[in-house]
């Protein structure tokens, strides 16, 4: 194909791309049938992760638990249980230990994994020149490198049934800075480079039956950020849970690459409102 066809399609596609995008903000897309499959929720022992939990337990998958927290994994698996999930596993595993998530990623009795989602985070909440070094590299470990680890540990088995759902829960912080947030900001936007980064290879190596959502949330009423306000409660809510947890599980079912919450959001990250063009800009320049 020539140049000018090329350019000609390009521009076509991404028109057809960003009017998609539009619509999907107001009609729903059909959910996928998730019966049988193996779900995966880092960070899973309290908050959201628990909630995610709470909210597959009644599809009838199989249930993986992963936290440091031995006591809240198996609250999350009672809970679980009493929602209606019958096969749900937990395990003690620090996600930013890379010989820990290899490890313990081995133990395969409940097969292989087809949905991950990587939830597991912490924050620091100080000022860039009064955060300690040790927590700084912790926030970077955990909200950003154990996304490297679980992606090397349990996609080669997506890809090779060319199935499976990888999810990264970022934030809004991911996608532009905030006062105060400097090592958690840094390793949220590295999460999304990561997330975004991997989508393009599985769609270069025609593997698009591996799905990737990419979740940022505003600041959520889960007690990581006490203390944090917003200015604009009426455009800039700080989240309920619950809410966002169901809002993530949507997004899965119905294979949504972006996810920002609130609503408005898209508006003010409108580069992200545009997310589907960039498949097509790939196959444009080849990169």
């Amino acid at each position: 194909m020539n140049f000018l066809l090329e350019t000609l399609q390009l521009v076509v596609l991404s028109i057809y791309y960003n009017v998609e995008s539009f619509v999907r903000l107001f009609i729903p897309a059909k959910k996928k049938n998730v019966t049988g499959e193996i779900v995966l929720i880092t960070g899973s022992g309290s908050g959201i992760g628990r909630l995610m939990a709470l909210e597959f337990a009644s599809m009838e998958v199989a249930l993986v638990l992963w936290d440091i927290s031995h006591e809240g994994m198996k609250e999350t698996a009672r809970q679980a249980k009493e929602a209606g999930a019958k096969r749900v596993h937990y395990y003690l595993c620090d996600c930013s230990d890379r010989a820990e998530v290899y490890r313990v990623a081995e133990q395969r009795e409940v097969g292989d994994v087809s949905i991950l989602i990587n939830n597991a985070g912490i924050v620091t909440g100080k000022k860039f020149m009064e955060s300690p070094d040790s927590l700084i590299e912790k926030t970077v470990e955990v909200n950003t490198m154990s996304h490297f680890w679980t992606y090397k540990a349990f996609l080669p088995a997506m890809t090779s049934n060319n199935h499976g759902h990888l999810v990264s829960i970022s934030s809004s912080a991911g996608l532009i800075g905030v006062n105060g947030l400097a090592d958690y900001c840094a390793s949220k936007f590295a999460a999304v480079g990561f997330a975004e980064s991997v989508a393009l290879e599985l769609l270069s190596t025609g593997k698009n039956g591996v799905k990737t959502t990419i979740v940022c949330p505003y600041f959520i009423n889960t007690g990581m950020f006490d203390g944090c306000g917003t200015k604009w409660p009426v455009l800039l809510p700080i989240l309920e849970p619950n809410y966002v947890a169901k809002k993530i599980v949507d997004a899965i079912l119905t294979d949504q690459a972006f996810l920002l919450l609130p609503r408005t959001l898209y508006i003010l990250m409108v580069h992200v409102f545009f997310a589907a063009c960039v498949q097509n800009y790939y196959t444009f320049t080849g990169t």
